[in-house]
């Protein structure tokens, strides 16, 4: 039988969802997989969020199973040592002297975190590299208290696939006419810097109305990925609508992908908010990410694709993609 590599690429760098903030309470202990391991995720009593492998330094007890939130950190179930979100063991309740060790260093791998946009965001690099950009805020999700925007509206899915993958799928051009049905999608102009890439198309959108009349709109459609795990798409024109894409990865070929879709309040009668509610069907059906998801769960990555005039900029994003991957000689050296 002869096996074939789907994805030779491993798991990038950068910064991921691991939660939305609200599903996060003050006391909670959660099991979660992601970047090839298992870890805890928790808030402390006083609200910050923090990211630990899952098995304890000591004898290995998994955090996740009868861990508690103990005031700023987690308590192991089985011997009650406690941890601090960057993993310092702060309290061995029965030690009458503390192993020296651990007021040297953290003993408990501590990922960095930062909540924004509604969003709990781990930083993994391989080499443990702490973050070297920022996540970008949205103001449109800072309108939500003030009712001026539509709550998060929340879908999930588990794919075989990676982020690069999945992120690639928005420059392969071709794809929408034979995948979505779209006759019309506009390449648009893209910059590159650092770790943004920006992406800006104008075009025509035709959406059936309430009274099954089609009605054609102008759209304007800004993408921005900033590093391997931020990609957010903004659109005008037909109704202004944010879409934050949020690809984590689980393993080297699994990764769990979110849209979470905030839109300007209408009153639910309008036919604005009738259209915003059909563009999120359009991006979420068959004509979006639905019909996208049995091929990126069966397909496997050519890495020196035979390419035409109209596939799309996809050699030029994957340069681009490559840069949130540490070399296999450099993650050697360094072990």
């Amino acid at each position: 039988m002869i096996t074939v590599e789907r994805f030779p690429m491993d798991i990038p760098y950068g910064w991921f969802f691991v939660a939305y903030s609200d599903e996060l309470q003050a006391g909670d202990v959660k099991t979660v997989h992601y970047f090839g391991e298992e870890l805890v995720l928790f808030r402390t009593l006083s609200g910050k969020a923090g990211l630990l492998e899952a098995y304890c330094a000591h004898l290995g007890a998994h955090l996740g199973h009868g861990g508690k939130v103990d005031q700023d950190g987690i308590r192991c179930p089985f011997h009650a040592w406690a941890y601090n979100t960057e993993g310092w063991a702060t309290d061995v309740p029965y030690a009458k002297k503390m192993p020296p060790i651990l007021s040297r260093r953290p003993c408990m791998k501590a990922f960095p975190i930062v909540e924004k946009n509604n969003v709990v965001w781990a930083w993994y690099h391989p080499e443990k590299a702490e973050p070297f950009f920022d996540l970008i805020e949205h103001e449109e999700i800072g309108q939500i208290a003030e009712e001026k925007w539509e709550e998060l509206d929340r879908y999930h899915w588990t794919i075989l696939s990676n982020p690069q993958e999945i992120a690639e799928n928005g420059v392969d051009i071709a794809h929408f006419r034979y995948v979505h049905g779209m006759d019309d999608v506009p390449e648009g102009q893209t910059t590159y810097d650092r770790h943004l890439r920006r992406s800006i198309a104008e075009g025509q959108r035709t959406l059936p109305m309430p009274d099954g009349e089609m009605k054609t709109f102008p759209t304007r459609v800004e993408t921005v990925q900033n590093g391997a795990g931020q990609k957010y798409t903004r659109i005008t024109g037909i109704t202004d609508t944010l879409l934050m894409v949020l690809a984590t990865p689980v393993t080297k070929d699994k990764c769990e992908l979110r849209f979470a879709f905030t839109h300007r309040k209408f009153d639910k009668d309008s036919m604005e908010y009738n259209i915003a509610r059909m563009a999120i069907a359009l991006v979420i059906g068959q004509t979006g990410v639905e019909g996208d998801i049995p091929i990126w769960n069966h397909k496997i990555h050519r890495k020196n694709p035979i390419l035409c005039d109209g596939d799309g900029p996809i050699m030029q994003f994957r340069e681009y993609f490559e840069q949130f991957y540490v070399p296999a000689e450099q993650r050697a050296a360094a072990e």
